[in-house]
């Protein structure tokens, strides 16, 4: 397999001039013929991604292209929706309604499915190396918990890297970017499905520093889609129903509803996914996808209770209260006064700090790890078998450094029913408090962390000691990006941990538990480095079940996230930008109020005549990457030349395979001729899925003859007058959710269009690449320089030796 370098020396073309017309031709088109195949490829190269037509998804680069969210309104599809009645109408929104409900029962189902395997399998391990443990077997404990992990996140990281690379990493970016309206081969597939699901499991049961909150993101959109598909032809499952959901609108809403029931269902927190949703994934969002999004978790959050009820009988094997991740810490009062505020608002300062850094870290990781990855699955085997080697012996050597300290009251795990406060090698009736937080699932940690009235169960060299060590083994953790896992979990369990250090360290300073101080830390720590306020406030007090925190959690996420944002972006924009992936932000930078759209403009711009040589449209089919084309209509069809409206590629593809209505000679086709086509016919195929041009047959006789593109053409597309500043054109872009805006003239004496502008022009790379000038006029966050950071770093640790 080629590395990045010699794919981008053998199979790319020669690099030729920005100002040639070959790379302005290509440019323009939104898409261009994949040139690659799914090559491994190194982040740190493509941090840049300047073309705005590949990018990383999941592990490896592939062709991406964007979504089309505007109506469609030519004469075949206006038919169609002129020819429902009342009782079609009815069947769409029932269909909306039938999907989403699907949706919500699918998602709690793998949800639960994945918290059970988790668990037994987990436990399973636990259990194994507690029994030879207590046989003093010590170094055979050790070879059977590190075999055992090293197992497991070896498979979690050959079923991407050979079956479905698009399945690596968290997928939230890749969600995110198909939200704002990028699309990616395969990142929605029913393999990439079943391997996320499969690898989740395996990947956090291999006891790295990980979680599912986050592929059940993934999952939860993939149900969506495939959902959203509208039914399957090759396997004759489809229906005339479905031929309503053939388009990227519909889809997009069922994207987002399971990405939403994907958070209820790993969280356990049905609010909390519906503004997740908002907060974090969606560029789009109105009223009635809130009420079907809310509908979807509430049928998640039944489905949940339905299956932990099945299990509550003791028909689940080791799977208990660990199961689902709640931490049932609700107390009749939490008595605080104002003297408590100093340490929650250090708590919110600490949380924006540590969350910017392990921001910058965690890039730098992912920087190395790249290029291991980028040579091919085997050396990603290699690269997770050395990580879950370094991490098992953290996990089980550092415990021996913990004193053994007596039971007393504490609930201490026995052999069958892991969980609990570890005995490690410790006599009878003792236990290790640091074994207690490594020696158990992410969720049973941070319960213990989370517990009221543990003030006396931890030594503060204990949790120092699991602070650090989750907040590197996180960092290290996520380095395997092959792998399908989160960061979710980790990060609060690193909160938990330095929230209840600084707990310890006030000590009869303040009247808080350590417990609460726990709560806090996460959600602070989850504002500095995801930079979510209202989802994660709703989410955290989802899972504590305890309203009376409210006060304190909204103030640490706000002074977390405001410390955090004068250093860096949140983690998940950080990704993206690694990736590649070409996310328009819901703002416009200054810097494009100084340019026009004309000023972006590349061509030249291929169009078509309202009626067309069959030959011209196959020839520029073939020899263009584009996906609409703007069609002119020209005497003796109109008095003067005039823009008709906007043909798509997928459309103009349709039309020449499956109905080859050509005329003999450059006439306008009857009336009839839209009732010749279905709008199924018409409809988009599922993610990542094209016609090809190669696939089109027309013999010599017919590439002489004409074709009609006006019942074809979109009459009504975008337009924006060539003055336009490209600040003004890009919010209309992105709140119309645009594929292509057209360019019109200023002036009538001119062509009827001028240029088309397609989210590829307003990346940041191309418009300062065209304009270097406005470089030093760019707009940038005010942001703590790494000088000033030093500065104060200095100044803290003389202020602290003093």
């Amino acid at each position: 397999m080629a590395t990045a370098a010699e794919v981008d020396e053998q199979e790319l073309p020669p690099r030729r001039s920005s100002s040639s017309p070959e790379v302005m031709e290509q440019q323009r088109g939104n898409l261009r013929e994949p040139l690659l195949e799914h090559s491994p490829i190194d982040l740190r190269r493509q941090a840049a991604n300047t073309t705005s037509q590949v990018a990383i998804v999941g592990s490896n680069l592939c062709p991406i292209e964007s979504l089309d969210y505007e109506l469609i309104e030519n004469d075949v599809l206006n038919q169609d929706w002129r020819s429902r009645g009342r009782a079609a109408i009815l069947q769409y929104v029932f269909l909306k309604w039938t999907f989403c409900l699907f949706i919500g029962i699918l998602a709690g189902a793998v949800g639960f499915f994945n918290n059970l395997a988790v668990e037994n399998i987990a436990g399973r391990k636990f259990v194994t190396v507690s029994k030879l443990m207590l046989a003093n077997k010590y170094w055979t404990a050790f070879w059977v918990f590190a075999g055992s992990n090293l197992a497991l996140l070896t498979f979690a990281t050959a079923i991407p890297a050979f079956v479905s690379t698009a399945a690596g990493g968290s997928g939230i970016p890749e969600v995110k970017a198909y939200l704002n309206g990028v699309d990616a081969p395969d990142v929605f597939s029913l393999r990439t499905l079943v391997v996320k699901i499969v690898g989740t499991i395996a990947a956090v049961s291999s006891s790295l520093h990980v979680g599912k909150a986050d592929p059940m993101v993934h999952i939860g959109a993939c149900i969506g889609a495939m959902v959203g598909q509208g039914g399957s032809r090759k396997y004759r499952m489809t229906c005339s129903w479905l031929r309503y959901f053939k388009n990227d609108r519909d889809r997009r809403d069922l994207v987002t509803c399971g990405a939403a029931a994907g958070v209820a269902a790993a969280l356990r927190a049905p609010v909390g996914g519906v503004l997740f949703a908002l907060e974090s994934l969606s560029s789009w969002w109105r009223s009635a996808l809130i009420w079907r999004a809310f509908f979807t978790t509430a049928v998640v959050a039944v489905t949940l209770r339905a299956l932990t009820d099945i299990c509550g009988r003791g028909n689940c094997g080791l799977y208990g209260k660990g199961g689902l991740i709640t931490y049932d810490v609700i107390a009749d009062t939490v008595a605080y006064r104002l003297a408590d505020l100093p340490p929650v608002i250090l708590l919110g300062v600490i949380g924006g700090v540590l969350g910017s850094l392990y921001n910058v870290l965690m890039v730098k990781v992912l920087h190395a790890c790249s290029l291991v990855n980028e040579r091919g699955g085997a050396r990603r085997l290699l690269l997770a078998a050395a990580v879950s080697i370094c991490i098992s012996c953290c996990l089980f050597g550092l415990p021996w450094l913990a004193p053994c300290r007596p039971c007393s009251s504490k609930e201490c795990s026995t052999v069958a029913h892991p969980g609990g406060f570890n005995n490690f090698q410790c006599p009878p009736d003792h236990y290790n408090d640091l074994a207690s937080l490594f020696f158990n699932t992410n969720d049973d940690t941070i319960r213990k962390l989370y517990g009221r009235g543990t003030n006396d169960d931890f030594q503060k060299s204990s949790i120092m000691v699991a602070f650090a060590a989750s907040y590197v083994l996180g960092i290290l953790s996520y380095g395997v990006v092959a792998a399908p896992f989160g960061l979710f979990v980790p990060i609060m369990l690193t909160g938990a941990s330095y929230g209840r250090l600084v707990g310890m360290a006030m000590g009869s300073d303040t009247n808080l538990d350590h417990g609460l101080f726990a709560v806090l830390g996460s959600a602070s720590f989850l504002g500095g480095t995801m930079r979510m306020t209202v989802s994660v406030c709703v989410i955290m007090l989802e899972l504590t079940n305890d309203l009376l925190l409210l006060p304190l959690v909204m103030l640490v996420l706000l002074i977390s996230k405001t410390v955090a944002d004068a250093f860096n972006p949140n983690i998940y924009d950080l990704i993206l930008r690694l990736k590649g992936l070409p996310y328009l932000e819901d703002h416009a930078e200054p810097y494009m109020r100084q340019l026009t759209v004309s000023d972006v403009v590349a061509g030249p711009l291929r169009t078509f005549n309202g009626v067309e040589k069959v030959g011209n449209v196959v020839h520029i089919l073939k020899t263009t990457g584009h996906h609409a084309f703007p069609v002119i209509d020209e005497p003796p069809f109109s008095s003067s030349p005039v823009l008709y409206g906007l043909v798509l590629r997928a459309h103009l593809l349709s039309l020449l395979k499956k109905k080859k209505r050509f005329l003999p000679t450059r006439s306008v086709a009857g009336l009839g001729a839209a009732g010749q086509f279905g709008a199924d016919e018409l409809g988009k195929r599922g993610s990542g899925k094209h016609e090809r041009v190669e696939d089109v047959e027309v013999s010599a006789e017919e590439m002489e003859m004409f074709v009609d593109l006006h019942p074809f053409t979109n009459s009504s597309p975008y337009t924006v007058v060539e003055t336009m500043s490209l600040a003004k054109a890009l919010i209309l872009f992105r709140e119309m959710g645009l594929r292509h805006l057209l360019i019109v003239p200023k002036s009538s004496s001119r062509a009827p269009v001028v240029g088309m502008l397609t989210r590829h022009d307003f990346m940041a790379e191309r418009i300062l690449g065209l304009h270097p000038f406005l470089r030093k006029s760019r707009w940038r966050r005010l942001r703590f320089q790494r000088s000033t950071l030093r500065r104060l770093c200095r100044a803290c640790l003389m202020w602290a030796s003093s």
